[in-house]
């Protein structure tokens, strides 16, 4: 099996969300067991597995996404690591990818060719929506985030809680308790805790584009901890932005050019637009390793 690592939403090496992908033959599925090996062996935040379907369906690919410990419901980083690797290896056909998912339903994606500088040009998916409902702040929340937040909302099937902070010096500061953050995500059972705030000095409508986006023009900054699944900190969480983008839009008040900074120790853009209940999320992506699985 031929794996690659691709560092995504970033179009630097070693920046960005690395993610394996596993470019699987026709066929029957591996064993579960076998592809959980495979992610934690890699343990990357996660690895995509990429099935091809027969011609003529309604996808063209079929899509698994494993961190470390568990299968994940869906992964945006991955996804986009994927297409990037599809775009290299020739197997794109000009028009949309059509991924099938389990738990998410159809995906699809579109790659665009050479970028201004040269490089691969920039990836947009198209991924359901997360609407976001507010509830109370869960008991213990504060403690194992050491600040207050100012509210918190749920993310209906995403399974996150997006939680809303002062200020972008408190998301970019915080050091939470990880275990205690693990707890409080078994006992109300989510897959992670996304940190946001509003950028210190907003970018407006400068980026329209992840190519004219950069680290000093931004909407909103974001990190996302989800210890419990085996990702003390994910660096750039495409998933978590179906969630930020409509919480975003609607404080902004502005639906297109919505531009995120995740600002882990490996940073990158998410470029966002909201088209009702989907989400286009736009970056790019960079090959940093090829191998071949051997056993």
């Amino acid at each position: 099996m031929r794996i690659q690592i691709v560092d995504a939403f970033t179009s630097r090496p070693f920046t960005g969300n690395p993610a394996g992908v596993c470019l699987l033959p026709a066929g029957p599925w591996p064993d579960d067991i076998r592809l959980g090996q495979i992610a934690a062996e890699l343990n990357h935040p996660e690895t995509a597995f990429a099935l091809p379907l027969p011609a003529g369906g309604e996808a063209d690919w079929e899509i698994r996404w494993f961190t470390p410990l568990v299968e994940a419901n869906l992964c945006g980083h991955a996804t986009l690591a994927t297409v990037h690797t599809l775009r290299r290896e020739g197997l794109l056909t000009g028009g949309p990818v059509r991924f099938l998912s389990r738990y998410s339903g159809l995906l699809t994606a579109r790659a665009a060719g050479e970028g201004a500088d040269g490089a691969d040009g920039e990836i947009t998916l198209d991924f359901p929506a997360a609407p976001v409902t507010e509830v109370p702040v869960p008991a213990g929340l504060a403690d194992a985030l050491g600040t207050r937040p100012e509210a918190t909302f749920r993310t209906g099937a995403l399974g996150d809680l997006l939680t809303v902070l002062p200020d972008e010096a408190t998301v970019r500061t915080l050091c939470p308790d990880l275990s205690a953050v693990a707890a409080l995500s078994l006992r109300e059972d989510l897959r992670g805790v996304i940190v946001t705030a509003v950028a210190e000095v907003a970018a407006g409508a400068a980026a329209t584009s992840a190519e004219e986006a950069t680290e000093d023009a931004y909407d909103f900054v974001s990190r996302f901890f989800a210890p419990a699944r085996g990702i003390p900190e994910d660096p750039v969480t495409g998933s978590a932005h179906t969630a930020l983008a409509p919480y975003w839009a609607a404080r902004l008040g502005r639906t297109d050019a919505l531009t995120g900074f995740q600002a882990s120790a490996r940073p990158g853009l998410v470029t966002a637009a909201v088209h009702g209940d989907r989400v286009h999320l736009t970056g790019r992506a960079v090959t940093v390793l090829e191998a071949t699985l051997r056993v």
